[in-house]
This record gives C-alpha cells, structure tokens and sequence, in this order.
C-alpha cells in the first residue's frame, strides 16, 4: 500500500494549513496517511524530530512518499540521511523548505537559537538524494520566511524539480491556504511514477 507522511514546521500541527485537507484527499485516492504531531513544535529540535518521524515511519520502502512544509523539509532530509545505504523511498514534495537561510524572525526573541540549531548542524544532501525517488520543490515568491536562494539546494543537491509560486506567502494559515491543489498533484505523479 502506498503510504504517505504529512510533515509539518515550526509553531505548527498536523490539523494547520492545507495538512488536513491533504491527508483527507490522499486517503480517498487509497494512501494510508500519517501526520504526526512533532514534539515541542514551538522549540523544534533535530535530535526530537527526526527520531519522531522514524517512529511514525517504521520501515520505509519504494511506496513511502514525504510531504514537508518548511521546517518540515528538513526534517524529512535529516530522516532521509540517517537511513541505511539499501532503503529508498518513491519521493517527496517539499513546501516552503530551507537549508540556506530564513529572513523575517526578528521579531521572536526564541527564533535565533532554533534557526542556529537547524542551520549549523551539517546535512548530507547527496545522502539524502541517494535515498530520494523523485522529489518536487514548490517556493512562492513572497515567503516572508523563506527566500527564493533556498530553491539552489534543492534543485542543485536533491535534484528536484522546481516550482515557484507567485504570491503565496509561506503556504500556512495566515496567508489562507487550507487546500493546496498543485502538492496533491504532484504526489499522485511522483506515486504513479509519471515524473
């Protein structure tokens, strides 16, 4: 059975954004979902997240399917790089991810430190890629959090396909996006292996 995880970011749950309309439309395309509530999500740590998502995982195969959005994003590739040299996964779509850099925290006294804490910690994204199907990245391009120049790993480490947006904020629910069409999309192509 194709089997898909619902990751979501910082300051965020599983019942926010478009994550509830998805798992709804999946489910009704035959895909068992999981869309786990990830610990202490205001203070979100690698070594708390990552083990989290392995847990809702289990054992991945070729019909696990990832969908991240921001933070989410790199907890998925932090998972994707601790597994074992054999296992593979059909692919994932990323929303709103980042490796490189986030803008627009100032005004959060706590956000310093957890934006260190996710950005020095190294990742090896040719790891990652080489236990990643097929993989979309989608961007808008007026995220107030997540600049355009994320896109360059994704495309360059991951060799995903690049979709950018125009004017869809950060994807969440203080820019209204409860259903999010083009995500579906694309999992149904990348499950069918139609990219």
């Amino acid at each position: 059975m194709k089997r898909a995880f619902i990751v979501h970011g910082w300051a965020s749950y599983p019942e926010n954004c478009w994550f509830p309309w998805l798992k709804n439309e999946l489910e009704a395309k035959g895909f068992e979902v999981h869309a786990p509530k990830l610990p202490d999500t205001d203070n979100p740590r690698i070594q708390n997240w990552v083990p989290k998502l392995a847990e809702t995982v289990g054992v991945p195969d070729e019909q696990s399917f990832f969908i991240g959005h921001s933070m989410g994003c790199q907890t998925i590739a932090r998972y994707l790089e601790s597994l074992s040299n054999d296992l593979k996964v059909g692919g994932a779509v990323f929303v709103g991810g980042f490796f490189k850099r986030l803008t627009g925290l100032e005004d959060d006294p706590n956000a310093p430190e957890t934006e260190k804490h996710w950005m020095t910690e190294s990742i090896d994204l040719e790891k990652v890629r080489s236990h990643l199907g097929k993989s979309i990245a989608i961007f808008s391009d007026n995220d107030p959090f997540v600049p355009l120049d994320n896109a360059d790993d994704f495309r360059e480490k991951l060799g995903s396909e690049i979709i950018i947006e125009h004017e869809k904020g950060h994807y969440c629910d203080d820019d209204g996006t409860k259903k999010l069409p083009i995500v579906l999309e694309f999992v149904l192509k990348i499950s069918n292996s139609l990219l």
